[in-house]
């Protein structure tokens, strides 16, 4: 899929800092003149953001439902604001994308992993970001600070699910960094956020 842009995905269990480092990036990078859209899965379009809330809010939903929805979401997204966005030379920065997909639903929720990403390449018409910024924590330090950090009365279906879940899917992340080292980026989340910006910012630099 041809384009003139850079689409750069940011990755992690919950707490791990994603938001923060994304806009801190978004800001970096606009200084230096360059045209930047900062989104987020799901969602970034208003069906994708319906489709969020259902995800999120609902307090049961069958595993493969779950992956289809999200699939369903991205597919809208993808093709009415990424593609857009790169086709006319901007940088994207997205919070989460095919990666969440695998670590949470082909991992942790036992779907396989082959299967999920076959669905994720259709889904997304084949569409990969060129850098993956994969931050890592161990579950109940970033359980911890998403918990101090969230203004909400209560978590979401995600990150109310139990510690051995979150588990898997930090397993599911290392796995997939393995299998696509050429992509993903390992950044240490348990250091400090500048320490994880300026880490974040040399791998970009290199990118660019």
């Amino acid at each position: 899929m041809a384009n003139k842009g850079l689409f750069i995905s940011f990755e992690g269990g919950e707490g791990a800092g994603k938001s923060t480092l994304i806009h801190k990036i978004a800001d970096w990078l606009r200084s230096e003149d360059r045209e930047v859209i900062e989104t987020h899965e799901p969602g970034g379009t208003a069906l994708a953001g319906d489709i969020r809330k259902l995800l999120l809010e609902k307090p049961a939903v069958a595993p493969k439902t779950e992956l289809l929805l999200f699939l369903a979401a991205r597919a809208e997204h993808v093709h009415d604001v990424i593609i857009p966005a790169l086709n006319e030379g901007k940088i994207v920065l997205c919070d989460r994308f095919q990666d969440s997909t695998v670590a949470y639903q082909g991992f942790a929720r036992n779907l396989g992993v082959k299967e999920t990403l076959e669905l994720c390449e259709y889904a997304s018409g084949g569409l990969e970001p060129s850098l993956t910024l994969y931050l890592d924590i161990p579950p109940q330090i970033g359980l911890e600070r998403a918990k101090k950090a969230t203004k909400r009365e209560k978590t979401d279906r995600m990150e109310a699910e139990k510690l051995e879940f979150h588990e898997k899917v930090r397993k599911g992340f290392l796995s997939l960094a393995e299998m696509f080292p050429q992509r993903i980026r390992l950044i240490d989340a348990t250091n400090s956020a500048e320490v994880v910006y300026q880490t974040a910012v040399q791998q970009i630099k290199t990118l660019l």
